[in-house]
C-alpha cells in the first residue's frame, strides 16, 4: 500500500515509517520539522536501505498539501503531525488548536478532495481526561481535558466520528497512546526533544549523559504507592508495529474502530528511574518539584481489544524500554546534531 505519514520525521512517525518499509510499504513523508529533523530521513536509509519521498511543508497549507495529492494515489494516511507538550499547551493553547486541529480539517479536507478515505488517528490516553476507572477500556467515558493538548485529541476524535456518521465510506482507526518511550535497537533514531524535555525518559537519558544535572520529579504526594504519578510506558517499537497491524485492520475491518495501546502496567515515575538505573548502572539524581498542571495521578491500559481485533501486544519490558533510549542517547548525545 501507498501510505501518506505525516509527522513521519518525529519520534513516533519515523518509527512507524521503519516498521512500514520493513513490511513492504511505499511511504511518502509529510511534515515541517518543527520538532524533528531532516536527519532522521538518512537514519531511516541506513536501517531499511529504502529511500522515503519527503516534503517539507505544513499540513495547515492547503495549496501545498495539494500538491502532493496531485503528486500521488495514497491507500491511506497515517496522521501524527500535531503539538504534544502538555505544559506548552498550557501556556500557549491557541497554538495548539491552531496547529492539531485546523491541521487536521484541512488535511481531511484534502483526502475527501482525491478520494482517500482511509485514516489511522495518533490519538492519546489524554482523552480519558481523569479516568473513570482503571485499567482504561475502549468504551470509558472521553472525559473532561485536563489540559488543552488533550482537548485537541477530544476535538479531532470528534470530528473523525462526525465525518464517518455523515458518509460511511470513511474507514477511520483512532489509536489512543499510552507513554511512548524507548528507541530502535539499532540506536539510529529516538526521541530528540527541543530544548529541556517535556516528557520523563528523555529527561532521564540527558541526566545520565550528562547535558542535565537533576532529574525534577513533578510531585511526590499523589495517592499511589511511591507519591509519584503512575503510568503506562509502551516501547515505540512496539508502538509502531501496532500501526502496522491497524493498517491491515482498516483494510479488513471497514468503518470506526478505537484501539487503546499499551502494555496493562502501570509504573510510577520512581519506578522508571530505578528501573534504568537497574539495566544501565546509572545513578540518576532527583528532586521533587510542585505538581504540574495537567498531569492525572494514575493512567494505564486495557489493551485486550488490540491482542483481540489486530492481533498486537506489547513485546518489550520496562527495561528493554531503559536500555534502549540510553543506548539511544549515549550513542547520540546531541541527537540528531
Amino acid at each position: 500500500m501507498k501510505i501518506l505519514v505525516t509527522g513521519g520525521t518525529g519520534f513516533i512517525g519515523s518509527h512507524t515509517v521503519v516498521e512500514l518499509l520493513e513490511t513492504g510499504h511505499d511511504v511518502v513523508i509529510v511534515d515541517n520539522l518543527s520538532n524533528s529533523n531532516a536527519c532522521v530521513l538518512n537514519r531511516i536509509f541506513e536501517i531499511t536501505g529504502k529511500n522515503v519521498e519527503f516534503y517539507n511543508i505544513d499540513i495547515r497549507n492547503y495549496d501545498d498539501m495539494n500538491e502532493v495529492f496531485k503528486n500521488h494515489v495514497f491507500d491511506c494516511c497515517i496522521h501524527f503531525a500535531g503539538l504534544k507538550a502538555v505544559g506548552e499547551s498550557v501556556l500557549n493553547p491557541i497554538l495548539y488548536y491552531d496547529n492539531n486541529v485546523v491541521g487536521t480539517l484541512n488535511l481531511l479536507k484534502i483526502m475527501n478532495k482525491y478520494n482517500c478515505k482511509n485514516i489511522i488517528f495518533s490519538s492519546s490516553a489524554t482523552v480519558y481526561g481523569v479516568p473513570e476507572k482503571m485499567p482504561i477500556t475502549e468504551d470509558c467515558k472521553i472525559g473532561k481535558g485536563t489540559n488543552p493538548y488533550g482537548y485537541t485529541k477530544i476535538m479531532i476524535e470528534q470530528i473523525l466520528s462526525d465525518l464517518y456518521k455523515s458518509n460511511n465510506r470513511w474507514n477511520i482507526v483512532l489509536l489512543r497512546y499510552f507513554n511512548p518511550v524507548g528507541a530502535h535497537k539499532s540506536s539510529k533514531i529516538g526521541e530528540n526533544p527541543n530544548g529541556i524535555p517535556n516528557n520523563l525518559m528523555p529527561y532521564i537519558t540527558q541526566v545520565a549523559v550528562g547535558k542535565r544535572e537533576c532529574l525534577n520529579i513533578f510531585g511526590n504526594d499523589y495517592e499511589t504507592p511511591d507519591g509519584t504519578c503512575v503510568r503506562d510506558y509502551i516501547h515505540v517499537v512496539d508502538l509502531a508495529r501496532g500501526h502496522v497491524c491497524a493498517l491491515k485492520n482498516i483494510v479488513e475491518n471497514k468503518g470506526l474502530n478505537i484501539y487503546n495501546l499499551g502494555t496493562g502496567n502501570g509504573c510510577s515515575v520512581l519506578d522508571v528511574v530505578k528501573t534504568f538505573e537497574k539495566a544501565t548502572g546509572i545513578k540518576i539524581p532527583y528532586k521533587f518539584a510542585p505538581r504540574r498542571e495537567g498531569d492525572v495521578t494514575i493512567n494505564y491500559a486495557d489493551a485486550t481489544k488490540a491482542k483481540q481485533e489486530l492481533g498486537w501486544v506489547a513485546e518489550n519490558n520496562l527495561e528493554d524500554m531503559c536500555l534502549d533510549s540510553w543506548n539511544w542517547q549515549k550513542n547520540n548525545p546531541n541527537g540528531y546534531e
